[in-house]
């Protein structure tokens, strides 16, 4: 009898021990000094688990204070996101000094040029630089669908020589609804990784109502007296000339304009000028990126060349330029500015409450934290948001 009731104590002992072993390994609510996130789940040990824009399960610190940014684009998010001030080290292209320099964030951030170097530009990293510099994470992207875009394998093999986690994500842009998606998981993405969650809504909240307010004032234009439009010398990896065009540019499907290069959702294409002068747009913009090439670009072949000079946009004097928006990948601020100084030229009726110049500034601030429009424009001899003379 003794000998049973000491083996039922045995038993019950081992059994509470499993219980409390269970308890310590399985779901619970989170307790103090623990967080969890709709990415994933942190523990009190003060690392958080979050699944990155490649599905890769990814161990963070739950609280980084040090971040290292690889791929076009990538450091702006994390100005988008407020979080500059947690940047460590930067790649090629924010060290160097440019005749024309078309990113907001980085003239609103001048620090970074004396951070340390990272890496090449356009995600080409240094492991051996990053292991230096010793960031808490890694930060990487690239444009899907081009040759600078990023993969889960680039992330896991960066990661693996490093020893230093790397959250990596597809950038996004805001030309098809697909590619919007990317925009706003990226800035979830690094807004929960970074305790900056609310700034990345607020963000996104406002993209959809700056667009929002774009297609209200528009939508109703019949078909028939929406403007036939054109965008040339479209930067794209640099400056190029007048066929330079993209044919699902934003601004035009914001405003309701009618893009005589329309057919695709490509990010990019080259056009001939055979296209050019057969669709004879009412209203030509030009990329004032394209200076930077020989001859003024785009500017430089509207004067010259004489098979666009019967256009109808040159004879009445319909030419406009625009800040260049792909700059080392996209700057959404400069997209969302250029379409109500579009829209404002185009149908200055439905704009007539907007000063563009002044939009731009409100759009710069929300995004970069300063206006920007004066000292982006100035780069590029003023020519943005006026009508480009193309006789002299």
């Amino acid at each position: 009898m003794k000998k049973s009731c000491a083996v039922i104590m045995i038993a019950a002992i081992l059994i509470g021990a499993c219980i409390a072993f269970a308890g310590c390994t399985g779901t619970a609510s989170p307790s103090a000094g623990t967080t969890t996130t709709a990415l994933g789940s942190s523990s009190a040990s003060g690392t958080a688990t979050i699944t990155d824009g490649f599905r890769r399960t990814v161990t963070v610190p739950a609280h980084p204070t040090q971040i290292v940014c690889s791929g076009s684009g990538c450091l702006r998010y994390v100005v988008y996101l407020g979080a500059q001030d947690m940047v460590v080290g930067v790649d090629s292209q924010e060290k160097k000094a440019q005749v024309q320099e078309g990113r907001a964030y980085a003239l609103a951030n001048p620090q970074f040029k004396n951070l340390p170097l990272s890496g090449e530009m356009r995600g080409k990293d240094d492991p051996e630089k990053i292991i230096g510099i010793s960031p808490q994470i890694v930060f990487k992207t690239g444009s899907t669908g081009t040759t600078y875009a990023t993969s889960g394998p680039e992330a896991d093999t960066l990661q693996n020589k490093t020893g230093i986690p790397v959250v990596a994500f597809p950038y996004g842009s805001l030309r098809t609804d697909a590619e919007k998606a990317e925009f706003y998981a990226a800035l979830r993405l690094m807004g929960k990784t970074l305790g900056k969650d609310a700034r990345a809504e607020e963000l996104i909240t406002y993209v959809e109502e700056v667009t929002a307010d774009l297609e209200k004032r528009t939508k109703d234009i019949p078909v028939d007296q929406q403007k036939s439009v054109y965008i040339g010398g479209v930067s794209s990896a640099g400056a190029h000339g007048i066929i330079s065009t993209e044919p699902a540019y934003p601004p035009f499907i914001w405003v309701h304009a009618k893009n005589i290069a329309a057919g695709s959702d490509t990010q990019h294409a080259d056009i001939s000028k055979e296209v050019i002068v057969s669709g004879d747009p009412e209203f030509l913009f030009i990329d004032v990126g394209t200076i930077q090439i020989d001859n003024e670009g785009a500017i430089g072949e509207l004067k010259t060349n004489p098979a666009y000079a019967g256009l109808a946009a040159v004879k009445s004097g319909n030419v406009y330029g625009v800040l260049p928006y792909n700059f080392y990948s996209v700057n959404y601020e400069t997209v969302l500015a250029d379409a109500y100084f579009i829209g404002k030229t185009l149908y200055p009726d439905r704009f007539s409450d907007v000063d563009p110049q002044v939009k731009a500034d409100e759009i710069y601030t929300k995004f970069v934290g300063k206006p920007a429009f004066a000292p982006l424009n100035a780069q590029y001899r003023e020519l943005g948001f006026t009508r480009i003379n193309l006789t002299s």
